[in-house]
């Protein structure tokens, strides 16, 4: 416990050190992705309002929403917030694998490689959030006082998760290489049956699937926050210490797993 315990402190002092490093690396990969664009990384606001604006005309229709201004504020949050997750841990089979050359020919940590992705998660989920944030102002001023004042810890929880859960799929992956496979078509199942396009209560007498649906207890609190100020922090808290639980085990099983990675990618 106490050498496992220290191994997770060397590599919090290993992020620390090389945080510019992996931070650049990150910021390099957004710029390359809009390189000679006129627009450049605005595309990512510009791509989730039309999405929203698109499924909020369609779904508000079907479900016959009488509050179009409430329901796409709805929309538009928990919609920036799952594309982040479903990226984050679609990407995460195929991590090691997109790195291996580098894995095998450069002194560097794995760490270093699941610390890239997550800044990188982090950066898309930030430049895609703000064009469709400011927008949602128009329909809904006050959410401005509540990402401020209310959103901390769900947010903290949210950028916690996006980063222990992907390296969690990522080493387990390593082994079970079909997982690249199985994962996204399972994050569009868990997509249609958690309440991002309707309301919880759409459910009915299934609401209870949205209990155990580890993505949307991540969701929903920072939703909530956002959208009414509304915080549960005997929720959040426990969320939280899972985070921590998490964040152990998964630094825990990447340090036993470095030494293997280069042979297995």
């Amino acid at each position: 416990m106490i050498i496992s315990i220290a191994m997770i402190i060397d590599d919090f002092k290993f992020a620390i050190n090389n945080r510019k490093v992996w931070w650049y690396t990150a910021t390099s990969r957004t710029r390359a992705r809009f390189a000679r664009t006129t627009l450049g990384s605005f595309w990512l606001g510009f791509s989730n309002l039309l999405s929203i604006s698109t499924l909020g005309f369609v779904y508000g229709t079907v479900f016959k929403v009488k509050d179009f201004s409430s329901y796409f504020v709805y929309l538009g949050i928990g919609l920036v917030i799952w594309n982040t997750i479903s990226s984050s841990v679609c990407m995460a089979p195929n991590l090691f694998s997109n790195n291996s050359s580098n894995i095998k020919n450069m002194n560097l940590r794995p760490l270093f490689y699941t610390l890239e992705e997550w800044a990188f998660q982090i950066q898309t989920f930030f430049q895609s959030f703000l064009l469709v944030f400011i927008v949602l102002l128009l329909f809904k001023p006050v959410l401005l006082i509540n990402i401020c004042t209310a959103s901390w810890i769900p947010m903290l929880n949210f950028v916690l998760f996006i980063y222990w859960f992907p390296l969690l799929l990522c080493l387990i992956s390593i082994r079970y290489t079909d997982l690249a496979q199985l994962v996204p078509i399972i994050m569009q199942i868990v997509f249609l049956t958690s309440p991002i396009l309707y309301r919880k209560e759409s459910l009915g007498n299934i609401g209870w699937i949205t209990d155990v649906n580890l993505f949307y207890r991540i969701l929903d609190p920072l939703r909530v926050s956002i959208n009414s100020g509304f915080v549960n922090y005997r929720e959040s808290l426990l969320i939280l210490i899972i985070n921590f639980v998490g964040i152990y085990y998964s630094l825990n099983f990447l340090k036993k797993s470095s030494g293997k990675i280069p042979f297995l990618v």
